[in-house]
């Protein structure tokens, strides 16, 4: 296999403006994110010296991205996409700017704070599953697992940088300039996405309850194999064998540690995950996609389990480092695939649940993994019983739903109506 097989594939930012419009905006979008997630909790422990609260403010923007999520699926078939994406976009600058100048007061109001919160997160989740479903409407149907690819290394990219920036930042000129800074990398997106062509959903617009809708999707879910099959192989990994609650007893507890061992531990996967996608260039080209993410998560649960046995730090940062590589593997191919099989006029509502698993599936893992710690006495035994839980999980899935093995994207779908991918073209330049 030849080096250009193996790195990243960059055709897609290559075939069209369009896509290349939208990952320079997700790309400084993902810094951005950051920097108000950081900036957040920094301020929001400023005014109550409460750990509590900052999970409450958290959990405040959780609960209302989830709803925003299912309610921007169903919009997301309904209208033009593009105008959910913009809407959405500028709603939210609004909202960081209205932080930026709370902060900036001589008394920042701490309730407005939980009031931005619930608001970005509610006109995030309405905007998401737009902005998933844009990229097979820009790029060819071959290239979904570059445009994937290159998607995930823009939220490596940001979840390397984007953090310790924010706290340079604090630190030094202060929180609000987080804020104003966020605020400003919305306002270069708007203007980044407007050239965008109208991207309407196929049979949009057709008077159907939202409800209703919604069941349609989950059908559409039910029936599918390969679509359930990539929802239930990632619960096997994000929701029992998810460590990161783990990470602080372990790193000054089990490897006898302080803050800077805890961070090595979030840092590993991260690293990990970066060289996956730079790596990712095979991803479109493989014949058995669907066998390759099995084998993917699969990689997680042994990686998992491994740090979970693992007698010294630097053995357990390699085993992490490569649970990270694992995941983002996964999540390239489970995304090209989720895409490639689902009709477009539904893919704002199969996206919506796909992002919603994201968003609450590793908050249940992290929950359940504390739990487990505390039945066992040991959070390295937590991270191990998991990773194993988690590869008898993957084996069940694969074994019940031979239409993942299967599952290809090399041609188009067996089991879709919809126009052959040999049909459709990326938007031109």
């Amino acid at each position: 296999m030849r080096l250009g097989e193996v790195v990243v594939d960059v055709t897609p930012l290559r075939a069209g403006r369009d896509f290349r419009l939208l990952f320079a905006t997700q790309a400084i979008s993902m810094l951005g994110t950051h920097l108000t997630s950081v900036a957040a909790g920094l301020q929001v422990y400023a005014l109550t010296g409460s750990s509590v609260q900052v999970g409450l403010m958290s959990l405040s923007l959780g609960l209302s991205l989830l709803v925003g999520l299912i309610a921007g699926g169903v919009l997301a078939d309904r209208v033009d996409r593009r105008r959910i994406v913009l809407v959405t976009r500028a709603a939210t600058a609004v909202v960081i700017t209205g932080l930026a100048v709370n902060a900036a007061l001589p008394d920042p109001r701490l309730w407005f704070v939980f009031v931005a919160a619930v608001l970005a997160g509610g006109t995030a989740g309405l905007g998401g599953p737009a902005l998933m479903a844009a990229t097979p409407a820009l790029v060819a149907p071959g290239q979904l697992a570059a445009a994937g690819a290159l998607m995930t290394l823009t939220a490596q990219l940001g979840a390397m940088a984007g953090p310790s920036l924010a706290g340079v930042i604090a630190a030094g000129p202060g929180i609000a300039l987080c804020f104003a800074i966020d605020a400003l990398i919305y306002v270069v997106g708007l203007a980044l996405l407007a050239p965008l062509p109208r991207l309407a959903p196929e049979g949009g617009g057709e008077p159907q309850h939202p409800l209703k809708a919604m069941g349609e999707g989950l059908r559409f879910l039910r029936g599918n194999q390969v679509v359930a099959g990539l929802l239930l192989i990632d619960v096997c990994a994000v929701v029992f064998a998810m460590p990161y609650a783990l990470f602080p007893e372990l790193g000054t507890e089990h490897f006898g540690g302080g803050p800077s061992t805890v961070g090595l531990l979030y840092t590993a996967p991260a690293v990990g995950s970066f060289f996956g996608a730079l790596t990712s260039g095979w991803t479109g080209r493989i014949h058995h996609t669907g066998r390759a993410l099995i084998g993917a998560v699969a990689l997680w649960g042994v990686a998992i389990t491994c740090f979970g046995l693992s007698p010294g730090l630097w053995t357990a940062l390699v085993f992490l480092a490569l649970a990270g590589l694992g995941d983002t593997v996964s999540e390239i191919l489970r995304r090209a695939l989720l895409q490639h099989y689902t009709p477009d006029r539904l893919q704002g509502r199969v996206g919506s649940l796909w992002l919603a698993q994201a968003t609450a599936g590793p908050s249940v893992g992290n929950v359940e993994a504390g739990l487990v710690a505390r039945g066992l006495g040991s959070a390295a035994g937590a991270a191990a019983v998991g990773g194993v839980i988690c590869l008898a999980g993957v084996a069940a899935v694969a074994l019940a739903l031979p239409g993942l093995r299967r599952a290809t994207l090399q041609g188009p779908p067996a089991d879709d109506k919809r126009t052959a991918p040999a049909e459709r073209s990326p938007a031109a330049d």
